[in-house]
Protein backbone atom coordinates (compact mmCIF):
# COMPACT_ATOMS: atom_id res chain seq x y z
CA UNK A 1 0.00 0.00 0.00
CA UNK A 2 2.61 2.42 0.59
CA UNK A 3 4.53 1.49 -2.44
CA UNK A 4 1.98 2.04 -4.44
CA UNK A 5 1.43 5.71 -2.84
CA UNK A 6 4.75 6.12 -3.20
CA UNK A 7 4.85 5.47 -6.68
CA UNK A 8 1.84 7.58 -6.92
CA UNK A 9 3.12 10.61 -5.55
CA UNK A 10 6.14 10.03 -7.56
CA UNK A 11 4.10 9.96 -10.77
CA UNK A 12 1.75 12.90 -9.67
CA UNK A 13 4.84 14.58 -9.25
CA UNK A 14 6.41 14.08 -12.40
CA UNK A 15 3.17 15.16 -14.02
CA UNK A 16 3.46 18.59 -12.10
CA UNK A 17 7.15 18.83 -13.27
CA UNK A 18 6.30 18.05 -16.97
CA UNK A 19 3.67 20.37 -16.42
CA UNK A 20 5.27 23.23 -15.41
CA UNK A 21 8.20 22.82 -17.45
CA UNK A 22 5.45 22.98 -20.62
CA UNK A 23 3.79 25.79 -19.20
CA UNK A 24 7.12 27.46 -18.98
CA UNK A 25 7.69 27.32 -22.85
CA UNK A 26 7.39 30.28 -25.35
CA UNK A 27 7.09 33.30 -23.53
CA UNK A 28 4.08 34.66 -21.61
CA UNK A 29 4.41 38.72 -20.31
CA UNK A 30 1.19 40.00 -19.09
CA UNK A 31 1.64 43.98 -19.14
CA UNK A 32 -0.78 46.85 -17.25
CA UNK A 33 -0.06 50.19 -19.22
CA UNK A 34 -2.26 53.25 -17.77
CA UNK A 35 -3.61 55.19 -19.09
CA UNK A 36 -3.98 53.16 -22.59
CA UNK A 37 -7.25 51.31 -23.15
CA UNK A 38 -8.68 49.24 -26.25
CA UNK A 39 -5.16 50.24 -27.79
CA UNK A 40 -2.68 48.62 -29.52
CA UNK A 41 0.80 48.47 -27.75
CA UNK A 42 4.10 46.53 -29.23
CA UNK A 43 7.07 44.60 -27.70
CA UNK A 44 10.01 45.59 -29.43
CA UNK A 45 14.14 44.75 -29.36
CA UNK A 46 17.48 45.81 -30.86
CA UNK A 47 19.39 44.23 -33.32
CA UNK A 48 22.35 46.18 -33.36
CA UNK A 49 21.59 49.64 -34.41
CA UNK A 50 18.26 48.73 -35.59
CA UNK A 51 15.21 47.94 -34.13
CA UNK A 52 12.30 45.80 -34.67
CA UNK A 53 8.77 44.55 -33.62
CA UNK A 54 8.76 41.33 -32.29
CA UNK A 55 5.17 41.18 -30.75
CA UNK A 56 1.77 43.41 -30.11
CA UNK A 57 -0.93 43.37 -28.27
CA UNK A 58 -4.22 45.20 -28.19
CA UNK A 59 -5.05 46.27 -24.53
CA UNK A 60 -8.26 46.12 -22.71
CA UNK A 61 -10.76 48.28 -21.07
CA UNK A 62 -8.41 48.05 -18.19
CA UNK A 63 -5.14 48.67 -19.80
CA UNK A 64 -4.41 45.05 -19.66
CA UNK A 65 -2.56 43.15 -22.73
CA UNK A 66 -0.50 39.68 -22.94
CA UNK A 67 2.57 39.40 -24.63
CA UNK A 68 2.69 35.56 -25.53
CA UNK A 69 4.06 33.11 -28.07
CA UNK A 70 4.88 29.51 -28.13
CA UNK A 71 8.70 30.26 -28.98
CA UNK A 72 11.09 31.96 -26.71
CA UNK A 73 11.96 34.99 -27.66
CA UNK A 74 16.24 35.22 -28.07
CA UNK A 75 17.92 37.13 -24.89
CA UNK A 76 18.52 40.99 -25.34
CA UNK A 77 17.52 44.14 -24.51
CA UNK A 78 13.28 44.91 -25.28
CA UNK A 79 11.40 47.83 -24.88
CA UNK A 80 7.65 48.92 -25.02
CA UNK A 81 6.08 50.59 -27.15
CA UNK A 82 3.36 52.72 -27.63
CA UNK A 83 0.22 53.50 -29.53
CA UNK A 84 1.96 56.27 -30.81
CA UNK A 85 5.12 54.55 -31.56
CA UNK A 86 7.52 55.84 -29.13
CA UNK A 87 10.11 53.78 -26.66
CA UNK A 88 8.35 54.19 -23.57
CA UNK A 89 10.68 51.95 -20.94
CA UNK A 90 13.59 48.96 -21.57
CA UNK A 91 13.25 45.31 -20.43
CA UNK A 92 15.22 42.49 -20.39
CA UNK A 93 14.55 39.12 -22.04
CA UNK A 94 16.59 36.10 -21.30
CA UNK A 95 15.58 32.90 -19.26
CA UNK A 96 12.73 34.25 -17.64
CA UNK A 97 9.80 35.04 -20.09
CA UNK A 98 7.12 34.50 -17.79
CA UNK A 99 6.44 36.99 -15.67
CA UNK A 100 3.90 40.53 -15.37
CA UNK A 101 4.66 44.32 -15.89
CA UNK A 102 2.66 47.40 -14.40
CA UNK A 103 3.34 50.17 -15.13
CA UNK A 104 1.92 54.08 -16.22
CA UNK A 105 3.42 55.84 -18.72
CA UNK A 106 2.85 58.84 -16.94
CA UNK A 107 4.95 58.34 -14.17
CA UNK A 108 7.91 57.22 -15.99
CA UNK A 109 10.71 55.85 -15.22
CA UNK A 110 9.23 55.38 -11.74
CA UNK A 111 6.17 54.05 -12.63
CA UNK A 112 7.36 50.70 -13.46
CA UNK A 113 6.89 47.39 -11.50
CA UNK A 114 7.98 44.38 -12.38
CA UNK A 115 6.71 41.26 -11.09
CA UNK A 116 7.92 37.67 -11.13
CA UNK A 117 11.18 38.61 -13.13
CA UNK A 118 14.66 39.13 -11.20
CA UNK A 119 16.53 39.99 -13.86
CA UNK A 120 14.37 42.72 -14.41
CA UNK A 121 14.22 44.02 -10.76
CA UNK A 122 17.88 43.98 -11.13
CA UNK A 123 17.94 45.79 -13.87
CA UNK A 124 15.63 48.57 -12.85
CA UNK A 125 17.62 48.84 -9.45
CA UNK A 126 20.85 49.41 -11.76
CA UNK A 127 18.93 51.83 -13.69
CA UNK A 128 17.85 53.65 -10.89
CA UNK A 129 21.60 54.04 -9.44
CA UNK A 130 23.16 54.57 -12.63
CA UNK A 131 20.74 57.50 -13.31
CA UNK A 132 21.19 58.92 -9.89
CA UNK A 133 24.92 58.86 -10.04
CA UNK A 134 25.03 60.17 -13.84
CA UNK A 135 22.63 63.35 -12.60
CA UNK A 136 25.11 63.93 -9.55
CA UNK A 137 28.24 63.72 -11.83
CA UNK A 138 26.57 65.91 -14.41
CA UNK A 139 25.72 68.39 -11.75
CA UNK A 140 29.69 67.90 -10.04
CA UNK A 141 31.02 68.73 -14.03
CA UNK A 142 28.61 71.99 -14.23
CA UNK A 143 30.51 73.02 -10.84
CA UNK A 144 33.59 72.28 -11.86
CA UNK A 145 33.48 75.14 -14.83
CA UNK A 146 33.14 77.77 -12.57
CA UNK A 147 34.71 76.68 -9.07
CA UNK A 148 37.83 78.50 -7.53
CA UNK A 149 38.86 75.73 -5.77
CA UNK A 150 38.17 72.63 -8.07
CA UNK A 151 40.40 69.68 -6.01
CA UNK A 152 37.20 69.20 -3.91
CA UNK A 153 34.92 68.74 -7.13
CA UNK A 154 37.26 66.48 -8.93
CA UNK A 155 37.84 64.46 -5.63
CA UNK A 156 33.51 64.00 -6.03
CA UNK A 157 33.74 63.27 -9.40
CA UNK A 158 35.96 60.18 -8.61
CA UNK A 159 34.37 59.15 -5.67
CA UNK A 160 31.06 59.14 -7.80
CA UNK A 161 32.83 57.24 -10.29
CA UNK A 162 34.38 55.22 -8.22
CA UNK A 163 31.16 53.79 -6.34
CA UNK A 164 29.65 53.70 -9.83
CA UNK A 165 32.07 50.95 -10.87
CA UNK A 166 32.09 49.33 -7.78
CA UNK A 167 28.04 49.04 -8.21
CA UNK A 168 29.00 47.34 -11.11
CA UNK A 169 31.39 45.31 -10.14
CA UNK A 170 29.57 43.91 -7.33
CA UNK A 171 26.49 42.91 -9.49
CA UNK A 172 28.60 41.03 -11.98
CA UNK A 173 30.06 39.18 -9.07
CA UNK A 174 27.23 38.55 -7.27
CA UNK A 175 25.38 37.77 -10.26
CA UNK A 176 27.62 36.08 -13.38
CA UNK A 177 25.35 34.40 -15.18
CA UNK A 178 22.87 37.11 -15.43
CA UNK A 179 21.90 39.10 -18.31
CA UNK A 180 22.37 41.60 -16.85
CA UNK A 181 26.26 41.00 -15.93
CA UNK A 182 27.21 39.95 -19.29
CA UNK A 183 25.75 43.67 -20.58
CA UNK A 184 27.91 45.95 -18.33
CA UNK A 185 31.43 43.40 -18.89
CA UNK A 186 30.59 44.15 -22.81
CA UNK A 187 29.59 48.14 -22.07
CA UNK A 188 32.80 48.35 -19.94
CA UNK A 189 35.91 49.77 -21.77
CA UNK A 190 39.54 49.42 -19.98
CA UNK A 191 41.36 51.93 -17.64
CA UNK A 192 44.74 52.41 -18.80
CA UNK A 193 47.21 51.90 -15.61
CA UNK A 194 48.54 55.38 -14.39
CA UNK A 195 51.99 56.41 -16.43
CA UNK A 196 54.13 55.49 -13.31
CA UNK A 197 52.72 51.73 -14.41
CA UNK A 198 54.43 52.22 -18.16
CA UNK A 199 57.50 50.63 -19.06
CA UNK A 200 60.01 53.15 -17.30
CA UNK A 201 58.05 54.89 -15.05
CA UNK A 202 56.93 57.43 -17.55
CA UNK A 203 54.02 58.01 -20.23
CA UNK A 204 53.78 55.65 -23.02
CA UNK A 205 51.11 56.45 -25.76
CA UNK A 206 52.06 52.81 -27.85
CA UNK A 207 52.19 51.24 -24.71
CA UNK A 208 48.68 52.80 -23.29
CA UNK A 209 47.33 52.29 -27.17
CA UNK A 210 48.30 48.38 -26.54
CA UNK A 211 46.87 47.76 -22.94
CA UNK A 212 43.67 49.66 -24.42
CA UNK A 213 43.26 47.40 -27.23
CA UNK A 214 44.30 44.51 -25.45
CA UNK A 215 41.65 44.58 -22.99
CA UNK A 216 38.88 46.17 -25.17
CA UNK A 217 37.12 42.86 -24.99
CA UNK A 218 37.63 41.39 -21.68
CA UNK A 219 34.59 39.71 -20.42
CA UNK A 220 33.02 39.53 -23.81
CA UNK A 221 31.87 36.31 -25.13
CA UNK A 222 31.41 36.45 -29.22
CA UNK A 223 29.41 33.46 -28.87
CA UNK A 224 27.08 35.27 -26.63
CA UNK A 225 24.00 35.98 -29.08
CA UNK A 226 21.99 37.81 -26.45
CA UNK A 227 24.59 41.18 -27.06
CA UNK A 228 23.16 41.07 -30.73
CA UNK A 229 20.06 42.69 -29.24
CA UNK A 230 21.28 45.71 -27.57
CA UNK A 231 21.57 49.04 -28.40
CA UNK A 232 25.37 49.21 -28.00
CA UNK A 233 27.42 46.46 -29.24
CA UNK A 234 27.29 47.43 -32.53
CA UNK A 235 29.07 50.76 -31.74
CA UNK A 236 31.63 49.26 -29.39
CA UNK A 237 32.45 47.00 -32.29
CA UNK A 238 32.83 50.16 -35.22
CA UNK A 239 34.50 51.77 -32.07
CA UNK A 240 37.02 49.17 -32.44
CA UNK A 241 37.81 48.66 -35.91
CA UNK A 242 37.83 52.42 -36.80
CA UNK A 243 40.24 53.33 -34.05
CA UNK A 244 41.77 50.73 -32.60
CA UNK A 245 42.80 47.97 -35.61
CA UNK A 246 44.88 49.12 -38.11
CA UNK A 247 42.63 49.74 -41.48
CA UNK A 248 44.68 47.84 -44.27
CA UNK A 249 43.57 44.50 -44.86
CA UNK A 250 46.34 42.71 -43.67
CA UNK A 251 45.36 43.72 -40.08
CA UNK A 252 41.59 43.75 -40.29
CA UNK A 253 42.00 39.73 -41.28
CA UNK A 254 42.79 38.49 -38.20
CA UNK A 255 40.68 40.11 -36.70
CA UNK A 256 37.35 39.50 -37.91
CA UNK A 257 38.62 35.66 -38.26
CA UNK A 258 38.76 35.59 -34.61
CA UNK A 259 35.68 37.14 -33.94
CA UNK A 260 34.04 34.71 -36.19
CA UNK A 261 35.06 31.80 -35.28
CA UNK A 262 34.90 32.49 -31.24
CA UNK A 263 31.40 32.88 -32.20
CA UNK A 264 30.45 29.98 -34.87
CA UNK A 265 28.96 28.35 -31.46
CA UNK A 266 26.78 30.79 -31.19
CA UNK A 267 23.97 31.24 -33.80
CA UNK A 268 22.70 34.86 -33.59
CA UNK A 269 25.99 36.57 -33.24
CA UNK A 270 28.12 34.30 -35.96
CA UNK A 271 25.29 35.52 -38.41
CA UNK A 272 25.08 39.25 -37.00
CA UNK A 273 29.12 39.52 -37.58
CA UNK A 274 28.98 38.06 -40.84
CA UNK A 275 26.27 39.83 -42.46
CA UNK A 276 27.64 43.32 -40.70
CA UNK A 277 31.19 42.08 -41.99
CA UNK A 278 30.50 41.66 -45.85
CA UNK A 279 28.43 44.90 -45.84
CA UNK A 280 31.47 46.89 -44.62
CA UNK A 281 33.88 45.31 -46.96
CA UNK A 282 31.80 44.61 -50.01
CA UNK A 283 31.86 48.15 -50.63
CA UNK A 284 34.62 49.40 -48.43
CA UNK A 285 35.76 53.00 -46.88
CA UNK A 286 38.95 52.69 -48.07
CA UNK A 287 40.99 51.72 -50.59
CA UNK A 288 41.95 48.38 -50.99
CA UNK A 289 39.58 46.91 -48.11
CA UNK A 290 37.46 44.29 -50.52
CA UNK A 291 40.09 42.25 -49.74
CA UNK A 292 39.14 41.44 -46.57
CA UNK A 293 35.43 40.74 -48.47
CA UNK A 294 37.41 38.42 -50.45
CA UNK A 295 38.97 36.88 -47.76
CA UNK A 296 35.77 36.35 -45.99
CA UNK A 297 33.65 34.83 -49.34
CA UNK A 298 36.76 32.10 -49.65
CA UNK A 299 37.03 31.09 -46.23
CA UNK A 300 33.42 31.45 -44.86
CA UNK A 301 30.35 32.42 -48.10
CA UNK A 302 32.27 29.83 -50.40
CA UNK A 303 32.43 27.08 -47.99
CA UNK A 304 28.98 26.30 -46.45
CA UNK A 305 29.28 28.01 -43.75
CA UNK A 306 26.84 30.74 -44.61
CA UNK A 307 23.56 28.99 -45.53
CA UNK A 308 21.51 31.61 -43.94
CA UNK A 309 21.87 34.25 -47.09
CA UNK A 310 19.71 33.88 -49.29
CA UNK A 311 20.23 32.70 -52.89
CA UNK A 312 19.96 35.86 -54.67
CA UNK A 313 22.00 37.58 -52.03
CA UNK A 314 24.57 34.93 -52.58
CA UNK A 315 24.69 35.20 -56.15
CA UNK A 316 25.41 38.62 -56.19
CA UNK A 317 28.41 38.06 -53.61
CA UNK A 318 29.78 34.97 -55.66
CA UNK A 319 29.55 37.61 -58.43
CA UNK A 320 31.53 40.74 -56.93
CA UNK A 321 33.94 38.22 -54.86
CA UNK A 322 35.11 36.76 -58.37
CA UNK A 323 35.16 40.34 -59.85
CA UNK A 324 37.16 41.49 -56.81
CA UNK A 325 39.21 38.69 -57.16
CA UNK A 326 40.66 39.75 -60.68
CA UNK A 327 41.90 43.88 -59.50
CA UNK A 328 42.98 43.40 -55.80
CA UNK A 329 46.00 46.58 -55.21
CA UNK A 330 49.72 45.17 -56.36
CA UNK A 331 48.16 42.83 -58.81
CA UNK A 332 48.56 42.76 -62.89
CA UNK A 333 46.06 44.57 -64.56
CA UNK A 334 43.31 42.50 -66.80
CA UNK A 335 44.64 43.09 -70.28
CA UNK A 336 41.33 44.95 -72.75
CA UNK A 337 41.12 43.85 -76.00
CA UNK A 338 40.20 47.56 -77.30
CA UNK A 339 39.41 49.51 -80.42
CA UNK A 340 39.84 53.18 -80.61
CA UNK A 341 37.47 55.71 -82.52
CA UNK A 342 38.91 54.53 -85.99
CA UNK A 343 38.44 50.94 -84.80
CA UNK A 344 42.03 50.22 -84.66
CA UNK A 345 43.07 47.52 -82.21
CA UNK A 346 44.29 49.65 -78.79
CA UNK A 347 44.61 46.97 -76.10
CA UNK A 348 45.65 47.92 -72.74
CA UNK A 349 48.92 46.07 -72.52
CA UNK A 350 50.09 48.00 -75.77
CA UNK A 351 50.36 51.32 -73.56
CA UNK A 352 53.47 52.58 -72.44
CA UNK A 353 53.92 54.64 -70.04
CA UNK A 354 55.53 55.64 -66.62
CA UNK A 355 51.87 54.94 -65.58
CA UNK A 356 48.59 54.37 -66.91
CA UNK A 357 45.38 56.15 -65.70
CA UNK A 358 42.51 54.14 -66.81
CA UNK A 359 38.58 55.90 -66.85
CA UNK A 360 35.59 53.93 -67.32
CA UNK A 361 32.65 56.58 -68.68
CA UNK A 362 30.01 56.64 -70.13
CA UNK A 363 28.72 59.89 -72.22
CA UNK A 364 25.12 59.61 -71.26
CA UNK A 365 26.04 59.40 -67.79
CA UNK A 366 25.29 62.71 -65.80
CA UNK A 367 28.17 62.34 -62.89
CA UNK A 368 30.19 61.25 -66.05
CA UNK A 369 29.68 64.69 -67.64
CA UNK A 370 30.92 66.31 -64.56
CA UNK A 371 33.84 64.58 -63.33
CA UNK A 372 35.29 63.49 -67.01
CA UNK A 373 36.15 67.30 -67.90
CA UNK A 374 37.68 67.49 -64.78
CA UNK A 375 39.75 64.42 -65.26
CA UNK A 376 40.93 66.10 -68.93
CA UNK A 377 42.20 69.07 -66.87
CA UNK A 378 44.17 67.85 -64.54
CA UNK A 379 45.81 65.34 -67.49
CA UNK A 380 46.54 67.99 -69.71
CA UNK A 381 48.17 70.42 -66.93
CA UNK A 382 49.88 67.63 -64.92
CA UNK A 383 50.00 64.74 -66.17
CA UNK A 384 50.42 64.48 -69.59
CA UNK A 385 53.82 66.32 -69.14
CA UNK A 386 55.12 63.56 -66.08
CA UNK A 387 54.95 60.76 -69.15
CA UNK A 388 51.36 59.42 -67.61
CA UNK A 389 49.03 57.59 -70.10
CA UNK A 390 44.90 58.21 -70.00
CA UNK A 391 43.54 55.07 -71.36
CA UNK A 392 39.34 56.19 -71.65
CA UNK A 393 36.85 53.13 -71.93
CA UNK A 394 33.45 53.82 -73.18
CA UNK A 395 30.98 51.52 -71.23
CA UNK A 396 27.78 52.72 -72.53
CA UNK A 397 26.40 55.33 -74.48
CA UNK A 398 26.84 54.00 -78.12
CA UNK A 399 29.79 54.91 -80.32
CA UNK A 400 28.05 58.10 -82.43
CA UNK A 401 27.30 59.60 -78.84
CA UNK A 402 31.32 58.88 -77.56
CA UNK A 403 32.74 60.26 -80.31
CA UNK A 404 30.10 63.58 -80.13
CA UNK A 405 30.91 63.76 -77.01
CA UNK A 406 34.86 63.67 -77.11
CA UNK A 407 34.94 66.32 -79.96
CA UNK A 408 32.84 68.60 -78.18
CA UNK A 409 34.94 68.55 -75.01
CA UNK A 410 38.02 68.32 -76.90
CA UNK A 411 39.26 65.45 -75.42
CA UNK A 412 42.74 65.05 -77.40
CA UNK A 413 45.75 63.01 -76.38
CA UNK A 414 43.97 60.49 -74.30
CA UNK A 415 43.81 56.70 -75.58
CA UNK A 416 39.91 56.21 -76.26
CA UNK A 417 38.65 52.74 -76.57
CA UNK A 418 35.12 50.47 -76.72
CA UNK A 419 34.88 46.95 -76.95
CA UNK A 420 33.75 45.67 -80.45
CA UNK A 421 30.28 44.19 -79.91
CA UNK A 422 31.37 41.28 -81.77
CA UNK A 423 34.45 40.73 -79.14
CA UNK A 424 32.20 40.93 -76.34
CA UNK A 425 30.00 38.08 -78.08
CA UNK A 426 33.29 35.87 -78.82
CA UNK A 427 34.10 36.21 -74.73
CA UNK A 428 30.47 35.24 -73.94
CA UNK A 429 30.65 32.71 -76.01
CA UNK A 430 33.94 31.13 -74.55
CA UNK A 431 32.68 31.60 -71.19
CA UNK A 432 35.51 34.17 -70.81
CA UNK A 433 35.16 36.98 -68.20
CA UNK A 434 34.05 40.26 -69.29
CA UNK A 435 36.31 43.29 -68.36
CA UNK A 436 33.59 44.94 -66.50
CA UNK A 437 33.44 41.91 -64.34
CA UNK A 438 37.08 41.65 -64.54
CA UNK A 439 37.65 45.91 -63.41
CA UNK A 440 34.36 45.51 -61.36
CA UNK A 441 32.77 48.15 -63.47
CA UNK A 442 29.27 48.40 -61.57
CA UNK A 443 28.80 52.72 -62.14
CA UNK A 444 30.81 54.99 -63.96
CA UNK A 445 32.99 56.98 -63.75
CA UNK A 446 35.44 54.53 -62.69
CA UNK A 447 38.92 55.65 -62.40
CA UNK A 448 42.40 52.84 -62.16
CA UNK A 449 45.92 53.80 -61.51
CA UNK A 450 48.47 51.53 -63.24
CA UNK A 451 52.28 51.64 -62.74
CA UNK A 452 54.72 50.96 -65.54
CA UNK A 453 54.26 47.07 -65.81
CA UNK A 454 50.47 47.82 -65.61
CA UNK A 455 50.23 46.69 -61.84
CA UNK A 456 47.36 47.81 -60.27
CA UNK A 457 48.27 50.68 -57.83
CA UNK A 458 45.15 52.71 -56.95
CA UNK A 459 41.24 52.27 -57.56
CA UNK A 460 38.26 53.74 -57.47
CA UNK A 461 38.98 56.86 -56.08
CA UNK A 462 38.42 60.65 -57.28
CA UNK A 463 41.16 61.88 -59.67
CA UNK A 464 42.39 64.26 -56.86
CA UNK A 465 43.13 61.39 -54.26
CA UNK A 466 44.26 59.64 -57.44
CA UNK A 467 46.55 62.29 -57.84
CA UNK A 468 47.72 62.36 -54.52
CA UNK A 469 48.96 58.78 -54.79
CA UNK A 470 50.40 59.95 -58.53
CA UNK A 471 52.68 62.50 -56.69
CA UNK A 472 53.72 60.28 -53.71
CA UNK A 473 54.68 57.84 -56.92
CA UNK A 474 56.80 59.85 -58.40
CA UNK A 475 58.50 61.76 -55.60
CA UNK A 476 59.35 58.32 -54.39
CA UNK A 477 60.63 57.38 -57.80
CA UNK A 478 62.84 60.40 -58.18
CA UNK A 479 64.42 59.54 -54.74
CA UNK A 480 65.46 56.32 -55.44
Amino acid sequence: MIATMKKLLLSSLMSLTIAAAFSQQGYNIGITLKPFKNEKIYLGYYYGKLKALADSVVLDANSKGTFNGKTALPGGIYFIVSPSKQILFELLLDKEQHFAIDADSTQLPSGVVFKGSKDNTLFQAYTKFANQTGMAIGKANGELATATNKKPVEERIKKLNDQMQHYRDSLVNKHPESLLAALLQAMKEPVIPPAAKHPGGKYDSNYAYRYFKDHYWDGVEFNDDRLVRTPFFESKLDKYYDRLVSPDPDSIKPEVDYMLLYARSGKEMYKFLLVKFVQQYINPKYMGQDAVFVHLFEKFINTGEAEFFTKEYKDYMTRRAYSLMANQLGLPAANMKMVDTANKPANLYDVKGEMTVICFWDPTCSHCKEVVPKVDSIFQAKWKAEGIKLYGVMVDGGRDLWTKYIRDNNLKDWIHVYQLPSEAEAEQAAGQASYRQLYDVFQTPLLYLLDKDKRIVAKKLDYLQLDEIINLKLKKSNTN
